[in-house]
């Protein structure tokens, strides 16, 4: 039937070199000294890109992971099955690096090809990201105590996976479960207690209302001592053998984030192994939350870059009222819109990157301790309207999960969420302003670039409003924060015209409470070239 051909819907957006074609990217990759990584980048591009593995990544949504607490004999086995695709997607992320490449490979700009490696694989495939980010983040916390260290870090370190759970594997992945459902984010309410067993090891016994990943090799765990709140590693394999006791009581039924499982834990008499000093388990385990508070941010702006490609994309082949919906200025508007919010976000976390290299001098160190908390809270609250406002350019097909702007409207707000919602940031952020003012004399310093009124007016503004923080400004202030670093970074580093732009619309009053809002004169061409 004539009916049945199929007109004017835009190809499948399949074999693009997905590092290659961001601008953005590229650029933050080239000025933040990862300029080096380039050629591994276009190849980790080019395998996100094929429709192989975008075909895995819709698999993995549509067949999500399965507990299985028995076995046909009635004996516990708390194993999770995922789809083959899942392991095929986490193999490939692992041996190019996303995890742990960082850590193992030390160099000026290493981070930045590690977080660009993890953006790349989080832009198309977000679940996956939950573990390999806790496996980059466990890393510091672990050298607290060198024992261990030397134990799981060559493991932590290997571009090998292995999903068993098998004794004398020579890889493994990392969780944490520290969340109980009486405390959310006030761990010391923590419950979970440890007794010493006498052997160097204690037995924890506690229940553990959040546990991702629960098919990880480790998990750090923190539990009470007599001393205070302690931090343990807990293998799911001992030394001997035999499963260490490990009761996975069900898996959340999440909103977003299907392919990864997150689960409700019971230790009964189980394993763990102290890290760091007794009663510092908050210390221990602090590094493990900046580090995964800096992919939070990576793993929105990731999200945010897949929703622009496929946005722009859509609008590049269709038509609508005789032209492309690209070249109809309410559309192009708004596709320039969320590519400025895009950008603006993959500047931020490349420079947030940076700061966390192994060559960070004082000044870095003091400016990421305010950095990361700034941009996990900005960064990650803007992700979910932004991934709304892209669906819709997609109109009907947007809403169906054909397509994979629906799973990452859901997949956006679990960023904001994870390690510190919206208050605890900022609470945080007031902390940081109280007992560590050099982190605020850093941070003035990287934002303070001269070159543009708003920006200077801005700045004054943020000033003022650091004078006088307190927790009913809390927010405030770290909003302000916030887009002083992203437009003085857009200022240092974007072409003039998305610089120009962002400052206008998101400092100078002249955008709107929506996206789509730019004032007259903006090169909505040159910005929608750089999607």
């Amino acid at each position: 039937m004539s009916t049945h051909e199929v007109t004017n819907q835009p190809p499948p957006r399949v074999d693009v070199d997905e590092f290659t074609t961001n601008l953005a990217l590229t650029e933050a990759v080239q000025a933040f000294e990862a300029g080096w990584a380039s050629e591994h980048l276009r190849h980790v591009g080019t395998r996100v890109g094929t429709a192989q593995f975008q075909g895995d990544a819709a698999t993995v949504h549509r067949q999500p992971p399965v507990l299985h607490t028995h076995d046909r004999w009635v004996r516990r086995v708390d194993e999770v099955a995922y789809d083959p695709a899942y392991h095929r997607i986490i193999g490939a992320a692992v041996a190019d690096g996303a995890h742990t490449a960082a850590w193992a490979e030390p160099a000026p700009g290493a981070a930045v090809a590690r977080a660009a490696t993890f953006m790349l694989y989080a832009q198309v495939e977000p679940g996956h990201a939950c573990p390999v980010s806790m496996t980059h983040a466990a890393v510091p916390s672990l050298m607290l105590t060198p024992e261990l260290a030397d134990r799981w870090l060559p493991r932590l370190f290997s571009r090998a996976y292995d999903e068993r759970l098998v004794p004398g594997k020579r890889s493994a992945i990392m969780g944490m479960a520290m969340t109980e459902k009486q405390g959310g984010s006030d761990v010391r309410a923590n419950t979970t207690s440890a007794v010493d067993a006498g052997d160097g090891s204690h037995l924890l016994t506690g229940h553990k209302w959040f546990c991702s990943a629960p098919m990880s090799d480790a998990f750090l765990v923190l539990a009470q001592e007599p001393v205070g709140l302690s931090c343990f590693l807990v293998p799911r394999v001992l030394d001997d053998g035999t499963r260490n006791v490990f009761a996975i009581q069900r898996l959340k039924d999440k909103l977003g984030n299907r392919s990864n499982a997150s689960s409700e834990i019971e230790l009964d008499q189980t394993v763990g192994y102290r890290v760091g000093e007794a009663g510092r388990g908050v210390r221990a385990i602090i590094e493990m939350v900046a580090h995964t508070r800096l992919d939070c941010v990576l793993g929105s702006a990731a999200g945010m870059r897949q929703a622009v490609a496929e946005a722009v994309w859509h609008a590049r082949h269709r038509h609508a009222f005789g032209a492309l919906l690209v070249d109809q200025p309410a559309m192009t508007a708004v596709l320039a819109d969320l590519a400025l919010e895009s950008e603006a976000a993959t500047w931020t976390a490349l420079r947030l990157a940076r700061a966390h290299d192994a060559d960070a001098d004082d000044a870095e160190l003091a400016f990421r301790r305010l950095a990361t908390a700034v941009a996990k809270f900005w960064v990650c609250k803007r992700g979910p309207g932004h991934s709304y406002e892209a669906m819709e350019c997609l109109g009907g097909n947007g809403y169906v999960e054909d397509f994979p702007l629906a799973m990452r409207y859901r997949e956006q707000p679990v960023m904001a969420i994870w390690e510190g919602s919206g208050n605890v940031i900022a609470l945080d952020v007031l902390r940081a302003i109280t007992k560590d003012p050099e982190s605020v004399e850093a941070f003035l310093a990287e934002v303070s670039v001269g070159g543009s009124d708003a920006l200077d007016a801005h700045l004054a503004r943020t000033r003022t409003l650091l004078a006088r923080a307190d927790q009913a400004s809390a927010r405030q202030l770290v909003e302000a924060l916030a887009l002083a670093l992203q437009a003085s970074l857009m200022v240092r580093h974007a072409p003039a015209a998305v610089a120009d732009a962002f400052v206008a619309t998101r400092l100078d009053g002249q955008g709107g409470q929506l996206y789509g809002v730019l004032p007259a004169g903006t090169d909505l061409a040159a910005i929608l070239d750089r999607a």
